[in-house]
């Protein structure tokens, strides 16, 4: 029970590697917001999950790009279990994969906003609380793609690059004040959202890696556990890397 009674929001925790993450803390004891823009039903079948196997968790609808409704999220959030210890910033924008010279300004700036104000959004609203007690976590999910780049994806490394910053001048600021964050970084991951790659592109990824297969959404959902536990209390402003032994340092 790593996480035992923590309030922890896992922001796009309807599928993928939110949804294991927030049925992997539930296990450990924390008391999890699973957060959803869109798909409700998604994030319904997550908490009943975890309600069947005697977790604790509400399901929250919130777009966290809009400042407004991550207020009234923190609004239920307080009034159901007070403030929360442990923020998971996962929730994913959709983009466009293409060679630079193709994506319109609409196309970069609306992944590379989307993802800050996902991030500032969700961050500010919880901070406060967090300076009070002296103590909290913020994990970033961020990508392999920070760092390597891939054809096709260059709104989505920048916009990840620019969330592996953040975590470091954010570790800097609010260290003093005992709040830790870092980046988890995953490689290729087999979710819905990476369905749309071929078969064959897949296998590619895979063959790049040290373990020779790629990720799952349990793999990532460890390495965020481990940021969020006093495993890790005494790391703060690093990039990990869960992608199979591609990055190693």
């Amino acid at each position: 029970m790593m996480l035992k009674d923590k309030v922890a929001i896992i922001t796009g925790a309807s599928r993928g590697i939110g949804a294991q993450t927030a049925i992997l803390f539930a296990a450990e004891g924390a008391r999890v917001i699973v957060n959803f823009n869109q798909n409700e039903a998604a994030a319904l079948k997550v908490v009943d999950e975890i309600t069947a196997n005697n977790g604790k968790a509400i399901a929250i609808q919130a777009d966290v790009t809009d400042a407004g409704q991550v207020e009234k999220m923190m609004e239920i959030v307080l009034k159901t279990w007070g403030d929360p210890d442990i923020l998971v910033i996962n929730a994913g924008m959709h983009f466009k994969v293409a060679p630079f010279m193709q994506l319109s300004w609409e196309d970069f700036s609306n992944k590379y906003y989307g993802e800050m104000k996902s991030f500032y959004n969700t961050s500010r609203a919880v901070i406060p609380g967090m300076i009070t007690r002296k103590s909290g976590v913020i994990v970033a999910v961020s990508s392999g793609l920070s760092r390597h780049p891939g054809m096709g994806f260059s709104s989505h490394s920048a916009a990840k690059s620019a969330i592996d910053a953040l975590v470091k001048s954010l570790a800097l600021e609010l260290g003093p004040s005992g709040i830790r964050v870092n980046t988890v970084a995953p490689g290729l991951t087999i979710t819905d959202a990476t369905s749309w790659m071929p078969k064959e592109q897949q296998e590619q990824a895979a063959g790049r890696t040290a373990l020779k297969r790629n990720g799952i959404p349990e793999d990532i959902a460890r390495a965020i556990l481990f940021m969020a536990s006093d495993l890790s209390n005494h790391i703060t402003g690093t990039y990990l890397s869960v992608d199979g032994g591609v990055a190693m340092i």
